[in-house]
């Protein structure tokens, strides 16, 4: 039965550990070492208040998210959590192509990324709209094993584990605007809008019921413990080896990619920044394979259009250009001349991370609705813990506004 009910909360998990992930982990810890894995355990906290609301949602109504916003909250309510969900997706997807062309200049050289990402886009429409792209999906998930990689290196870089595990539970935080910046990236990355609404998508779709509620809770646990899993050791890998050597890497430094390969030195030498190119490209390619798809089914959904990658265009006109024209617009952008790839790649983290407060309040009022939960509605208790993580993420989002608007607050660094 298990079997029968995994996948939504562990395929979620693992696209997560996209570019922007894997960029987000890898500039934590190369800048501040392993003083940021203590947030881990806090974002897991978070994910699982999250994401456990949206399955249990999925899988008692049978319906996506940006449906119950609609039928709770109205048209109004929805336009304007669309247009925020269609920004933050779109630099999303910006990100990812920029992950495809760093990985064409670490592979081929630097004008290899203006032959890449156009290719990668078209790849992309084809096996989605046109192509078998379960079958794809499949094997990008197998292709994530490369991320083992950054858990050999890390025990191969031989850190001082007694300082990882101090800094695991021990918190670290520095009011200075670089530390809180990282720190709003590494939760950004972690906890992002689509997530919530793909899962629960996931759910609607698969038929789940409320009989299959323990098993789906099994499944989303799991996949929050491997996205963390894959983080923390990113961090140790880099807090190991960049940060240990004291080199800088610049987000907006053309070979921030390049440094950030340093990582994985330990276990591939020579090979290191292939190795690295190669689990950087599949995590990109996965990622813009389903994050437009995604935003795709969540606006057709919230405003009752005819979706479907089966539909022709004159059956689904909406679906099928609103999908088009996310990747066509992040693949434009993430091929202007010059463009800083890293610091691409890691912006949709900070915009993820401010956009997560709007959106908590909308799930927590869905999910204590007994209109459409039942007897499946938030406890108190539940209640308490999802209010907790809710005015955790609202005071980072607040404290990282004041550092942009009042620069000198926080001091320097």
């Amino acid at each position: 039965m298990l079997l029968a009910v995994v996948g939504p909360g562990i395929i979620t998990g693992n696209v997560d550990n996209d570019a922007t992930g894997i960029t987000g982990y890898a500039l934590a810890g190369s800048q501040f070492g392993y003083e940021l894995l203590w947030l881990l355990i806090v974002t897991a906290i978070c994910l699982v208040a999250i994401q456990s609301m949206v399955a249990r949602m999925g899988t008692v109504t049978g319906k996506g998210l940006s449906d119950l916003i609609r039928e709770r909250f109205g048209i109004a309510p929805t336009l304007w959590v669309m247009i925020f969900l269609f920004f933050a997706n779109a630099a999303t997807t910006v990100a990812e192509f920029a992950g495809v062309g760093g990985a064409a200049q670490l592979l081929f050289g630097d004008v290899a990324r203006y032959a890449a990402i156009p290719v990668a886009a078209l790849l992309v429409w084809f096996l989605v709209l046109r192509g078998s792209f379960r079958v794809v999906e499949r094997v990008l998930l197998l292709l994530t094993l490369v991320y083992l990689g950054y858990i050999v290196s890390a025990f191969l870089a031989h850190p001082k584990w007694s300082d990882v595990i101090h800094h695991t539970v021990v918190p670290t935080f520095h009011l200075t605007p670089s530390f809180i910046l990282i720190f709003i990236t590494i939760i950004g990355t972690t906890i992002t809008p689509w997530m919530a609404f793909f899962q629960q998508s996931n759910v609607a779709d698969k038929g789940l019921h409320p009989n299959d509620l323990k098993y789906e809770r099994i499944d989303t646990v799991a996949g929050i413990l491997m996205l963390n899993v894959v983080a923390f050791f990113i961090i140790v890998a880099t807090g190991a080896t960049i940060y240990a050597a004291h080199v800088t890497v610049n987000p907006s430094d053309p070979s921030a990619f390049s440094k950030i390969a340093l990582a994985l030195k330990p276990l591939a030498g020579q090979y290191a920044e292939q190795l690295f190119a190669i689990g950087l490209l599949n995590a990109s390619l996965m990622a813009a394979s389903v994050l437009p798809l995604s935003t795709t089914y969540a606006i057709t959904e919230a405003f009752g259009l005819e979706r479907g990658i089966d539909k022709s265009f004159r059956e689904a006109p909406a679906f099928l250009t609103i999908y088009t024209a996310t990747i066509i617009i992040g693949a434009g952008i993430a091929m202007f001349p010059g463009a800083p790839l890293v610091l691409i790649t890691n912006l949709p983290n900070i915009i993820n991370g401010m956009l997560l407060p709007l959106l908590l309040p909308l799930l927590i009022l869905l999910a204590n609705d007994k209109r459409i939960m039942g007897r499946y509605a938030n406890s108190p208790l539940f209640n308490v813990f999802s209010g907790a993580v809710m005015v955790f993420l609202t005071a980072v989002t607040l404290a990282f506004l004041a550092s942009i608007f009042f620069p000198g607050l926080f001091g320097g660094r």
